[in-house]
């Protein structure tokens, strides 16, 4: 424990942090308040002008007929699934090993829905269309995740989600995408929103992921199937009194940082080399197909801690606060590339990995 609160405090003291936005303080939702003339009156459980006029404005730029904000992406998705289940009558749904849905939400789905998960391909590799045709149980819905999160943010080429839409649309399997990361993978595919949601039959997006905003998702789809989520989102207590908090920020970042995702994707490409020439570092992907990728160190988890501490006291460029194990000498972190990092001078980056690489190599001389 005392190794992990010293490198959390050498990050968060170090003079430049190169990843995410900055701070999750209250700064977030009053920043995205001081255009705001305070003369508009608040949403009220799930109706008025504040939230009418977002889903409408995200509805046309994911090319869906309608969407609906919630709370929470959990929320939001195990809804869709369950829409899905009720339409075709049957209580499964396919998704990667390492899905939200399976590894972070305590079994909501099986719980709350009673819907039985069919796991898909192997866990370090995403889901392929070999993978769905070979698919022996009987689904309402396969859930795909773009970019896949749990193992670096790897990505499907636009040919093979092609495929395995038009595969799901013969047979008859509703494909859902959870697009936490949506809008960052968009500069790899070189497709426009629309493009990209047009192969599935729903789509959810997160606004606190890339877009940085206080909380919230949007759930799009067609008319009937948004009809049907805002009754289950009153059913799970997701109509709020008011959600205007959420909803004001998501529509501030959205705009700031949308039009950002391209200036991230080529700064990620440019720190996952850095990374790569470091002794002993590699990059999952090597080269990223987002903003995100994770790193892969050879060396215990403890001593890389003192390494990376030791390097932001000296350089003041803090690169992670948190480490975690993988395999008895070997450690891993995410890296999520937003606006932080273009405030960090080039010199000062260079420095920090010339640090880096020299303890690195120290190491493997001792």
């Amino acid at each position: 424990m005392e190794n992990k609160n010293t490198l959390i405090d050498a990050y968060k003291n170090a003079k430049y942090q190169v990843t995410g936005h900055g701070k999750r303080d209250v700064s977030v939702l009053l920043d995205s308040l001081s255009n705001q003339t305070g003369q508009e009156e608040s949403d009220m459980y799930g109706s008025g002008h504040i939230i009418d006029s977002f889903q409408e404005k995200m509805a046309a730029y994911l090319g869906k007929e309608s969407a609906v904000f919630f709370p929470s992406g959990t929320m939001a998705q195990q809804i869709a699934m369950r829409i899905w289940c009720d339409e075709k009558g049957v209580r499964k749904v396919a998704y990667h090993p390492l899905c939200h849905l399976e590894i972070h939400e305590e079994d909501g789905l099986k719980e709350l829905h009673h819907i039985e998960p069919v796991l898909l391909a192997d866990a370090n590799e995403i889901i392929k269309l070999d993978d769905v045709v070979n698919m022996m149980e009987d689904v309402s819905c396969l859930l795909l995740e773009l970019p896949q999160r749990e193992i670096g943010g790897q990505l499907p080429t636009f040919e093979e989600l092609q495929g395995i839409s038009d595969y799901c649309r013969e047979k008859g399997i509703k494909l859902h995408l959870d697009g936490a990361r949506l809008f960052e993978v968009l500069p790899f595919y070189k497709k426009t929103t629309a493009e990209v949601c047009a192969l599935f039959d729903s789509v959810y997006v997160s606004f606190y992921k890339g877009i940085g905003g206080v909380a919230g998702a949007i759930l799009a789809g067609r008319k009937d199937f948004t009809e049907k989520s805002k009754v289950w989102k009153r059913r799970h207590g997701g109509d709020l009194i008011s959600l205007y908090p959420y909803i004001l920020s998501a529509d501030f970042y959205f705009d700031q940082r949308v039009k950002k995702m391209e200036e991230y994707y080529e700064a990620a490409k440019e720190l996952a080399a850095l990374y790569n020439e470091c002794e002993g570092v590699r990059t999952l992907p090597i080269t990223p197909v987002s903003n995100m990728f994770h790193v892969h160190v050879q060396a215990p988890k403890d001593e890389m801690e003192r390494i990376l501490a030791d390097t932001y006291g000296e350089s003041g460029v803090g690169l992670t606060g948190h480490l975690r194990e993988n395999g008895e000498n070997c450690c891993f972190f995410e890296v999520s590339i937003g606006d932080n990092y273009l405030t960090v001078p080039n010199s000062h980056l260079k420095q920090t990995f010339t640090l880096l690489n020299k303890k690195l190599k120290t190491r493997t001389l001792v």
